[in-house]
This record gives C-alpha cells, sequence and structure tokens, in this order.
C-alpha cells in the first residue's frame, strides 16, 4: 500500500539537489487567497519561495516571480485594475520587459492582473453563465516552449482545479489571431469551456515566452492523494500541476530544452 503523506508535511516530491539554491516570489495583496498554496508548491518542486507583499519597492534577487489566485483589493473596479498599480507590480512589469526577461506566472486573478498590467493581451471579463466555478478542468498544453511549461509535451492533457468568477478571456479577432499564428495560446480547454473564453483559451504567454497567466489553478495540483486524478477518463494524475514549478526552475538552472 502507497504511504501518502500528511497534508502538512512538504515533501519536495521533484527536489533535486541543483534547483535548491532557486528563490521564486510569491506575491501576495490584500484579497490574495492561494499564495501560501503557490509557496508550497515551489518548495515541493525543490525551490526556496521567496514572500513578496503588494507596497514593496524591490523584487529582491528573486529568479522567477507567481502572481497567485483571489480577489486582489476586493475585484473592485475590475478583477485586477487596482493591482495593476500596486509599487511591486511596477518592478515585475520592468523585470519581465528587461533583457534578463524574469518568468513570471499569474494564476487565475493573477492573469487577470497580467492583463491589466499589459504584460498580456486581452481582457478577463464575468463567466459568460454569469455564475462562480469550481471543478476539475482538462487543459490541453499547446505550448511546451515557454518558462512555465519546458516539463510538458505538446498536446499532453492534464487536469487542475478551476475555480473562478471573472474567467472569461476576450480579445478582438486580430489579436486572437496573432496568438494562434504566433503559438502564445499555451493551454486550451478541453471538453468543456467552462466561462466562454474565446476559442476556448485558458492561458496564454507574452511573445518571449517568459510571462505565462492562465485561469486554473495547478498549484492545487501538486501533491499525490490531494489532487484531481482524471476527468472523464482523459487528464493525467493528482500532480499535473507540478511540472509549471519544475520547468521554471529547469529554466533557472539552465536546463531548459
Amino acid at each position: 500500500m502507497t504511504s501518502i503523506p500528511l497534508i502538512g508535511e512538504a515533501v519536495a516530491v521533484a527536489a533535486e539537489p541543483r534547483l535548491a539554491g532557486a528563490k521564486i516570489g510569491v506575491v501576495t495583496f490584500p484579497g490574495t487567497l492561494d499564495d501560501r498554496d503557490a509557496a508550497r508548491a515551489v518548495r515541493l518542486a525543490g525551490a526556496t519561495a521567496v514572500p513578496l507583499w503588494h507596497a514593496d519597492t524591490e523584487l529582491g534577487d528573486v529568479d522567477a516571480v507567481i502572481i497567485p489566485g483571489g480577489f486582489s483589493y476586493g475585484d473592485y473596479l475590475r478583477a485586477g485594475a487596482i493591482s495593476r498599480f500596486a509599487p511591486l507590480m511596477t518592478k515585475i512589469i520592468d523585470a519581465a520587459n528587461s533583457d534578463a526577461k524574469l518568468p513570471v506566472l499569474g494564476i487565475c486573478n493573477g492573469f487577470q492582473i497580467l492583463t491589466e498590467s499589459h504584460l498580456l493581451p486581452g481582457s478577463m471579463i464575468k463567466n459568460d453563465h454569469l455564475k462562480f466555478i469550481c471543478r476539475d478542468q482538462v487543459l490541453r498544453v499547446e505550448n511546451a516552449n515557454t518558462a512555465w511549461t519546458l516539463d510538458y509535451q505538446s498536446g499532453q492533457e492534464i487536469t487542475v482545479p478551476l475555480k473562478n468568477q471573472d474567467g472569461q478571456y476576450i480579445a478582438d479577432e486580430k489579436t486572437l489571431d496573432a496568438l494562434e499564428a504566433e503559438g502564445r495560446v499555451v493551454f486550451r480547454y478541453v471538453g468543456f469551456n467552462p466561462n466562454g473564453s474565446r476559442r476556448d483559451i485558458a492561458g496564454i504567454s507574452n511573445a518571449a515566452g517568459n510571462v505565462v497567466g492562465l485561469m486554473p489553478h495547478p498549484e492545487h495540483a501538486v501533491e499525490v492523494g490531494f489532487g484531481p486524478e482524471s476527468l472523464d477518463g482523459i487528464g493525467g494524475s493528482d500532480t499535473d500541476g507540478l511540472g509549471f514549478f519544475t520547468s521554471v526552475l529547469n529554466k533557472i538552472v539552465g536546463g531548459d530544452k
């Protein structure tokens, strides 16, 4: 019988000694919900999670940044609209657009913040059914060459939890065509579009591939026994989300494809 670790045990199931020195910043805004989950995923992947506060004026020496999910500033005005002006976001925008191309991952509300910050194109609006939705969601990996998807294969299907009420990705047809042509659609919903997103888009990247945003939550699918196993016979294991975090670590230490 396989032994399942206790929830409190942050065992680095994919850790390698060469990854131990990597530092991943995890941003907290007022209203952020999933910062501790994201930090735990970082530790499980084998790196050090560095807490970052929205009012910080310096990023420090982090090697990558995760903007987790939640309802930053209560999602007043628009989801992510106020967060875009936080002091730390200025530093993140500059670092992501610099020659160093700091890897940045935006999850759910983090994705919304990335669009509001113009690090990613398009926008996020209310789900087409106007209800909050929470379910396990199958995704297809469309681009395995970004900083956050190197440990996946193009065409691979994974299952991760999804929970949102402002999850409908929209953009004009010109932008959508450009994203498709440039291979910047990173994830697509499979079997069911949970929010009406254009062209079943679940996640996208910037042109350089260092900035990725997606609505589903990979940080909730990183531990054996505590994540979705499969959905309708497709998808993968309950650690399908761990590849996001190991991918960026391999990118940082020079082991990318």
